[in-house]
């Protein structure tokens, strides 16, 4: 029996301050939208085409992460694609939005990169390439 898939992990920056709000049962919801560049050929030169996706992310780390997520951020999402549908003036209406189960923040916004100040610093953990103040080995790893 085949198992259906609805997993997406996209990557990109908010294209607006987030709005966050507290449901009447006191869940939290943000919502924001990312933008996400395409990087395609036209004739000889390389352009870019941006692709616009809506987020929405509940709970905790709603609340939590709402203040960091300002327009330019760069982010990382991993979640699931959820549709709405519903009738507007006897028309038929949908709309594809991404349920966040796990946001990123990634790097600085463009604002402060592009302006030279430094980004702020996103994460205390090292990286294996990364040395450990403190650590010391020898010259010669036998490996």
């Amino acid at each position: 029996m085949a198992i259906d898939i609805n997993h997406i992990v996209i990557i990109g920056r908010l294209t607006r301050d987030s709005e966050q709000k507290s449901l009447a049962g006191g869940q939290a919801v943000c919502k924001f939208s990312i933008a996400v560049n395409r990087r395609k050929r036209q004739g000889d030169e390389w352009v870019d085409e941006p692709n616009f996706f809506d987020i929405v992310l509940w709970g905790r780390m709603a609340d939590s992460l709402s203040q960091y997520l300002v327009k330019g951020k760069m982010v990382a999402i991993d979640g699931e694609l959820r549709q709405d549908r519903w009738q507007h003036d006897g028309q038929n209406r949908s709309k594809v939005e991404i349920v966040a189960s796990n946001v990123q923040l990634l790097g600085g916004n463009q604002q402060s990169e592009s302006s030279g100040r430094s980004p702020e610093r996103q994460s205390t953990a090292h990286t294996a390439n990364t040395p450990v103040p403190g650590d010391s080995f020898a010259d010669d790893i036998p490996f």
